[in-house]
């Protein structure tokens, strides 16, 4: 049995269609100058094609292209908003941040470190089914918050919060308002016109472009005044130093238009994916799936299996199916989930916790053989124990 990957949510496949276009921009018969060498002809080509990119992925968005800045992707995004903004408005005396103890670790680790800078954060926590409480947040904020920091989509359950809502409560109060859109940027629609986000974090690998590659969009870089993380080239408008990728730009831009033409296709087929696994392992006893079926994408889920440690299930299954236990970035630790914890998810249903996530190259026939083998080795574990 070939294995079957179902931790989409950690990184997806470069969707073919994307590869194709970004390969003329990488060999020296392509258009593979340096973007800012502008003095001659090829780096004038360069810069062409990453402003026609920027203008892709802007109109995507809606929103305007000079809105959107290059990043390696949401955690540098993530770091740019949370430190950049921090060390640029201490001196105002609004030294309060806000978020939510679901965040992916980009930001908890951010705020941690603005902790120590002498910065206060309120860390909200949500209801059982991952869901934040606006009423909560609305108490929190006061004159000294800077931001509400909250990701749309969180990566270990699928839960989707409330944005739109949390966007018009940070304009009544007067506050900026970030997004960590990795897991919903290709997933869901998003009208930047309509829904007032001030910072938005994408990352080209959570939608079949290639790692190392995303953007942080910026709906007035005026009022934010952010301090850049790198010095050195004034790339981005001086906001972000480094020579641009090109083929990664292209590549990301190809993606996102590609997610875009098949978004409802691709939710409707998730879906059924979905309904397939859930049904196959329900069948078992002692399952208990964690987050809030609702308000939830399709492509993740959270399970928990009595008895059964989520580290044994995922020896067992190493071989066969590919899933975690978490975000990919506390892997190596094997340490229980935050994003649980703070649902109030504790005991065995937190330790036995895993995270199975697919995509638009998951076929029918591998969700129902991994629903069914990652049965027999529950049972075949529980057996032994």
């Amino acid at each position: 049995m070939a294995i079957i990957y179902l931790d989409y949510a950690a990184t997806t496949p470069v969707a073919n269609e994307v590869t194709s276009k970004m390969m003329p921009y990488l060999t020296s018969t392509g258009i593979f100058a340096n973007p800012a060498s502008i003095q001659h002809s090829l780096g004038k080509q360069a810069e062409k094609i990453v402003e026609q990119s920027r203008l892709e992925i802007a109109t995507i968005l809606n929103t305007k292209s000079q809105k959107v800045y290059f990043t390696s992707g949401a955690t540098e995004s993530n770091n740019l908003v949370l430190k950049g903004l921090a060390f640029s408005k201490k001196h105002q005396g609004k030294h309060h941040i806000i978020t939510s103890a679901t965040e992916h670790k980009s930001i908890l680790d951010c705020c941690k470190f603005l902790e120590t800078q002498g910065f206060h954060v309120t860390y909200l926590r949500p209801d059982k089914t991952g869901l934040l409480d606006l009423d909560k947040l609305a108490s929190a904020i006061t004159r000294q918050t800077l931001i509400v920091s909250i990701m749309q989509v969180n990566n270990e359950t699928g839960v989707i919060q409330d944005i739109a809502a949390i966007a018009k409560l940070c304009q009544q109060k007067n506050v900026f308002f970030h997004v960590d859109a990795a897991q919903s940027i290709g997933k869901l629609a998003l009208d930047l016109a309509t829904i007032k986000i001030d910072f938005l974090s994408v990352s080209g690998h959570k939608f079949y472009a290639p790692k190392g590659i995303g953007c942080l969009v910026i709906r007035d870089v005026r009022a934010a005044d952010l301090m850049p993380l790198f010095h050195g080239g004034g790339q981005e408008k001086n906001l972000r130093a480094g020579t641009l990728p090109v083929h990664q730009v292209v590549a990301m831009s190809a993606a996102l238009t590609l997610q875009q033409q098949r978004l409802q296709k691709d939710w409707n087929y998730l879906t059924q994916l979905r309904h397939c696994l859930f049904n196959t392992l329900s069948q078992l006893e002692g399952v208990q799936f964690n987050g809030n079926n609702q308000y939830s994408v399709p492509h993740i889920i959270n399970v928990s299996f009595d008895d059964i440690p989520s580290e044994a299930l995922l020896i067992a299954l190493h071989e066969t199916v590919a899933i975690a236990t978490g975000s990919a970035c506390n892997s190596g630790a094997m340490e229980a989930s935050h994003v649980l914890r703070a649902m109030g998810i504790e005991g065995d249903r937190l330790y036995n916790a895993v995270r199975i996530s697919f995509g638009r190259y998951t076929t029918k026939a591998e969700i129902k053989q991994a629903g069914q083998e990652i049965c027999t080795q529950v049972q075949r574990l529980r057996a032994l124990t």
